[in-house]
């Protein structure tokens, strides 16, 4: 039986699985807990990403429709996208395209007192002379502010505080290789009050190691857009990391304020990162660089052979996740054991309900087996070392249900809440 088999079936046959080691190595001290699933929305049109208030109230996004709230008395769509229907508002410069639409969605530390909340989308509002090529700067990628009214019932006065994320405008000879590829979208406060912003390498081969534009970077801003004032990064002063693929996952330890990453990696090394200020997580998928001849469309992101399945570590060797020529290399604290199955949002377990699991970091995974990948479409509680440079272990969350599970959020009642791109938001409890 071919290894490929054998894995495929491994993942098929278990729900508890310890991705670094045998599931009898780990160690149940009795206070495992028990977890329990339930669909509480659905028939949604690729929900993305949720946030919430102490009340439990949530706002979610629907990345093609807009952005709407879930009270206990019902749901109210906010604000929409140009072509939606029946939301309060609507920015007729917000589109949806491939990967890219209305995304990320965080709310101000002081939401209480200030009522203000965050939107990443696509925008073309801000093209300008840009975007004729999929080799020159295009801003096409924006965060908003809104003022959200103490009844949920509508948001106003957007401002756009960052315009110029770049955005991928046309199709390219690449795998999965449409307008609109690797936004990030994800959005984090971390304890110093500052917010903190993941974008994608846009299939641009100069992206990763480029910071003289908005692209495979974090951002560390404040609530008007600007630079947090100790940020290291040449460049753009805006920018706090650099040189990612595609930040899908973004969230802060409660133990110690570290922020992690989670990304997607081009069938090889997803990984989970903890971020240093100034540092570079090492993806550099530029053409005639480390060896490197000509890629199709400047961009080594899926060489070699990229349209086939490829062992992947000779994939990994070519073009690495995290490149050891940098000096200033972030290493990931967790590679998917040299495969990409599509790491997406992240979230800390928090509460006592989660026992020896609470701290741990949960991660959905989107695999739909492409290239040679094993499919695995679950949701990883990964356990970080302190220093967060490694992990004790991985195992897959019993959720009863095998989605590809695309955002994840903890509520204010410990319940860890997952969108799907089937439609739906599901409720994980711990008991």
């Amino acid at each position: 039986m071919k290894v490929l088999s054998k894995i495929k079936m491994l993942f098929a046959a278990t729900a508890i699985v310890s991705v670094m080691m045998p599931t009898a190595a780990i160690a149940d001290n009795g206070e495992t807990p028990g977890i329990g699933s339930m669909v509480i929305m659905s028939g949604l049109k690729n929900p993305w990403d949720m946030a919430f208030t102490k009340d439990g109230s949530m706002f979610f996004t629907e990345k093609c429709d807009g952005l709407s709230v879930k009270t206990a008395s019902g749901v109210t769509k906010l604000y929409g996208m140009k072509g939606s229907k029946g939301y309060g508002a609507t920015g007729n410069d917000l589109f949806c395209e491939g990967q890219a639409g209305m995304l990320g969605v965080t709310l101000d530390p002081k939401f209480a007192s200030n009522r203000t909340l965050y939107l990443y989308s696509t925008s073309n509002k801000y093209h300008g002379d840009g975007c004729k090529t999929n080799f020159e700067k295009c801003d096409g990628n924006i965060v908003m502010k809104f003022k959200v009214a103490k009844d949920l019932s509508k948001v106003s006065g957007r401002t756009d505080i960052v315009k110029d994320i770049q955005y991928k405008p046309f199709k390219s000879d690449q795998p999965f290789g449409g307008p609109g590829a690797h936004n990030g979208g994800r959005m984090v406060f971390g304890p110093d009050g500052y917010l903190y912003v993941g974008t994608g390498d846009r299939h641009r081969g100069i992206c990763g190691q480029d910071n003289s534009i908005l692209c495979s970077v974090v951002l560390r801003i404040d609530g008007n857009g600007k630079a947090h004032p100790k940020n290291k990064v040449k460049g753009d002063k805006r920018i706090y990391t650099y040189g990612h693929r595609n930040v899908q996952g973004i969230a802060v330890r409660p133990s110690d304020g570290a922020i992690f990453t989670a990304e997607h990696g081009p069938w090889h090394n997803d990984e989970i990162t903890k971020l240093v200020s100034g540092g570079n997580g090492g993806w550099d998928p530029a053409e005639k660089r480390a060896g490197r001849k000509a890629c199709p469309d400047k961009y080594c992101g899926y060489e070699p052979n990229q349209m086939e399945g490829m062992t992947p570590a000779v994939r990994a060797a070519y073009t690495p996740m995290s490149d050891t020529r940098f000096k200033d290399l972030m290493p990931p604290a967790w590679q998917n054991n040299g495969y990409s199955q599509g790491t997406g949002s992240a979230a800390f377990l928090k509460g006592k309900e989660w026992g020896n699991y609470e701290g741990r970091l949960a991660t959905g995974i989107m695999g739909i087996g492409f290239g040679g990948t094993p499919g695995g479409m679950r949701i990883d509680i990964t356990d970080l070392a302190a220093d967060g440079l490694s992990v004790k272990s991985v195992i897959h969350m019993p959720v009863g249900v095998s989605k590809r599970f695309r955002g994840l959020e903890m509520g204010p009642d410990n319940a860890l809440y997952a969108t799907t791109d089937e439609g739906e938001i599901y409720k994980i409890s711990a008991n």
